[in-house]
């Protein structure tokens, strides 16, 4: 009861989702945007003010009909796989962001990026990757990603 009114008081939620599970969220809701019949990931972009100024999904590039293009894992010649043509779900929120600069923001992702986004990361400013998958933690791409994203500081979590 309020003391002043007699009147019961109301208060706030408390079972609300945290601001990273929000932007976690947020990554895998774009990630189902993607065609891709084995692998759906999806990034979103934060600013230190919490504020998504980019998201992304992995897709084939803008103006290419996805129908021409491949999407298998694997075939007897690699232009017939889907890695020549894919754009990630990292280039796409990085190209795709609606703020001028994205030094110091953080990206959520819910696979852990590839050596060739790990490039777009560093060189785009972000400080921070924070990923759900690291199911290929193993492979080349994702040793030489962790080598590059520890030599620029760039933290991943």
């Amino acid at each position: 009861m309020n003391p002043t009114n007699g009147e019961e008081v109301v208060k706030k939620r408390t079972d609300y989702i945290s601001w990273e599970e929000y932007f976690m969220a947020v990554a895998f809701l774009s990630s189902q945007r993607s065609k891709d019949p084995n692998t759906q990931v999806g990034a979103c972009i934060v600013n230190q003010e919490n504020k998504i100024v980019g998201i992304g999904y992995n897709g084939m590039p803008n103006g290419c009909n996805d129908d021409a293009l491949p999407w298998a894992r694997e075939a007897s010649n690699a232009l017939d796989t889907k890695y020549p043509y894919v754009c990630h779900a990292e280039m796409n929120a990085i190209l795709n962001k609606n703020s001028f600069d994205l030094k110091g923001c953080i990206i959520y992702v819910a696979l852990f990026p590839c050596n060739e986004c790990a490039k777009l990361i560093i060189q785009s400013g972000i400080k921070e990757v924070v990923f759900v998958s690291d199911k290929y933690h193993d492979t080349a791409a994702s040793t030489a990603s962790r080598r590059l994203l520890d030599l620029a500081g760039v933290k991943y979590r």
